[in-house]
């Protein structure tokens, strides 16, 4: 089953501060996320990012959060390792 995306503007800034080849590269990664989330055990963060999870796209981390609910995948952030 995919889950819908929604990536928030603070992500979508951090994107497009990407070079090409890069933001591409996230890009790709989120599609695929969304595609196979029920087959992977998502990363989970801690502290003050409690609730929410991590992916890494080559030098990059996405931060994201699961709304089970919705089947939505939120993108909160996009930025380097």
């Amino acid at each position: 089953m995919t889950y819908r995306i929604r990536v928030l503007d603070t992500a979508t800034r951090e994107l497009a501060k990407l070079d090409k080849p890069s933001g591409r590269r996230v890009v790709e990664r989120i599609h695929w996320l969304a595609a196979n989330l029920d087959s992977i055990k998502p990363e989970a963060l801690t502290g003050d990012l409690a609730g929410l999870y991590k992916l890494r796209a080559g030098d990059y981390r996405i931060v994201y959060e699961i709304l089970h609910d919705e089947q939505t995948i939120v993108i909160h952030i996009i930025g380097h390792r």
